[in-house]
């Protein structure tokens, strides 16, 4: 027996001890406590608040040992006198999360001695000669990090006496102070490759050559706000709508080289040194009357209701009727939300009015254009709900060409 002691106590510090160059932090804390406590009804005392201190030392991040100190003063229940309570343990603690967490919820089991003695009247037992008892315990609570230094502690517990097969339940509530040290010492971890030095490292690096201070993004990659696939460090043209085609300089192509790029040129095929209009084409363009269209769309949709087919119609035959017109389709918003947005908004919501002209209602689409304008051209103030009503129209511009 006296040879198996020192070989048990050589296991368990061998199961926690840490290897001799592993680095690990090691916690003191200080443990003050309020709590309230019941006790087994065969004890006759009364619920009363219970005061006490532990020391803990957390020697794993999940591991630690605490020895606690408490006492209290209890009523008797069904006879005058009191008891002068007081226990002394040493509980096991297993913590389910690492001391960097702010939440460590925990569960823990322990013993100790305690001593229910004699009051101001009345012992704990009859003869008033006090009472001493082995009490086990088993308990669960958290531990919220507030700081490096200080954390709560919230407890319940149950306890068991042995001698006389009680059961006795404790809630609680503290303050805890930790003193930290750091144990051994381990190689400084070694850096993954990152051969541009962009900050991401070769393994999830999808562009291993970004040229060096450009801004990339989780993957390595340069970043690209508009979605046009230039990088904004070379983007000439920062806000293309989304989807339009670009060179190398992430500008619209402008195939005829007139000024109008192609998603807005209506003559695509002018002459080299040509004047030309917004839409591309020779000549001069006035604008001769102006229908404001009453379609309605749902929140962040360009989809349009077939409802609004007749209120369409109405550019459509205007056209019919002037064979020397053309329109321009024009979209608008208010100022909530981005500017960029905004005008990609409005862009969508024109066209789907233009694809609706040359589409079931059959206009030439080299006589329809559709332009986003945003927020640039208000009609009413922004600052009230029916002023930014009133901002989101569509409008058909008729135009003939002079």
């Amino acid at each position: 027996m006296n040879i198996m002691r020192p070989i048990a106590l050589a296991a368990i510090a061998s199961t926690f001890a840490a290897p001799a160059l592993a680095e690990r932090t090691e916690t003191i804390y200080i443990n003050p406590f309020a709590a309230y406590q019941l006790f087994d009804d065969d004890r006759d005392l009364s619920e009363s608040g219970t005061f006490g201190v532990g020391l803990e030392y957390r020697f794993r991040p999940h591991w630690a040992v605490e020895a606690i100190y408490s006492r209290a003063d209890a009523d008797r229940k069904y006879v005058a006198g009191s008891s002068d309570f007081e226990e002394l343990r040493i509980d096991g603690i297993y913590y389910f999360a690492t001391p960097d967490k702010a939440w460590n919820p925990y569960v823990s089991l322990g013993a100790g001695h305690a001593d229910f003695g004699v009051g101001d009247t009345i012992g704990y037992n009859t003869s008033g000669t006090g009472h001493d008892e082995t009490r086990v315990n088993v308990g669960t609570g958290f531990r919220y990090n507030v700081t490096d230094s200080v954390s709560l502690r919230g407890d319940l517990r149950e306890f068991h006496g042995i001698d006389e097969s009680t059961f006795d339940t404790q809630v609680s509530l503290g303050i805890s102070f930790a003193f930290n040290r750091t144990v051994g010492s381990a190689p400084a971890p070694k850096r993954p490759m990152d051969s541009d030095g962009d900050g991401v490292p070769d393994s999830r690096d999808q562009c291993p050559g970004t040229p060096a201070g450009a801004t990339v993004d989780s993957t390595g990659c340069e970043l690209d706000s508009d979605g046009d696939g230039v990088p904004d460090s070379r983007d000439e043209c920062p806000n293309t709508p989304l989807g339009a085609a670009v060179d190398s300089r992430g500008c619209e192509l402008d195939s005829d080289n007139d000024g109008v790029v192609d998603s807005q040129d209506l003559c695509p095929n002018t002459p080299a040194g040509a004047v030309v209009d917004e839409t591309g084409c020779e000549g001069v363009t006035e604008t001769i009357e102006t229908f404001t269209i009453e379609v309605q769309f749902p929140t962040n949709s360009s989809v349009i209701s077939s409802a609004y087919d007749a209120e369409i119609r109405r550019v459509a035959d205007f056209l019919k009727e002037n064979p020397e017109t053309i329109v321009e389709i024009a979209g608008h918003s208010d100022n909530t939300g981005k500017a960029s947005y905004n005008q990609f908004l409005s862009q969508r919501r024109a066209e789907a009015v233009a694809g609706r002209l040359t589409g079931p209602l059959g206009v030439d689409p080299a006589k329809v254009s559709a332009k986003g304008y945003g927020e640039e051209e208000p009609v009413a103030t922004n600052a009230t709900a029916a002023g930014r009503a009133e901002n989101r129209r569509v409008e058909a511009r008729i135009q003939v060409r002079r």
